[in-house]
């Protein structure tokens, strides 16, 4: 099933996401769903709070399924280690149209569970450092613009309050 795109606004993308505890067919299911979802909506990562469902759940494909074995499930991850730093222009599947460059570690290392409750570590450089980054910031209630400066985030947000104004977002 692929779930809608939760759009910036909504509040379930400001708020920190609720630890998965039970690993079971539902997660499975939503787990693919995700996936579905991400791929409809031409995106590398997608977080839970995304599709309006508060759950420490993220998925991730920096090869847009040209490499199934680079897909990763992160369910309830905490960054452990960065290093380095790398700008780069970032977008959001919940911005739609909107990219800034962000400025993030270059390689970063993630602990989390798989669809399984196993615990796992992972370390990923450049494009999968960032996509870690900014889906583990979407499950601590944090958007991509929180790491660009307060004038292009205001300009943004007075931008996306004109589209809703009228009626475009």
């Amino acid at each position: 099933m692929i779930y809608p795109i939760v759009k910036f606004g909504n509040p379930v993308l400001e708020k920190p996401s609720e630890k998965v505890t039970v690993f079971d067919e539902e997660l499975q299911k939503l787990i693919e769903d995700m996936f579905e979802s991400m791929y409809a909506a031409h995106g590398v990562g997608l977080a839970a709070p995304q599709i309006g469902i508060g759950r420490r759940i993220a998925v991730v494909d920096v090869t847009f399924k040209e490499d199934p074995s680079a897909k990763l499930v992160l369910i309830n991850p905490e960054i452990i280690h960065t290093e380095g730093r790398h700008t780069q222009s970032e977008g959001c599947l919940s911005l739609p149209e909107f990219r800034e460059n962000v400025s993030r570690p270059n390689r970063v290392t993630v602990r989390a569970q798989d669809v399984h409750g196993k615990l796992f570590e992972r370390t990923g450089e450049e494009l999968l450092a960032r996509a870690f980054l900014h889906e583990t910031d979407h499950l601590n209630g944090k958007l991509y613009i929180s790491h660009i400066s307060a004038l292009k985030r205001d300009l943004m947000k007075r931008k996306i309050r004109k589209l809703m104004k009228a009626g475009e977002w």
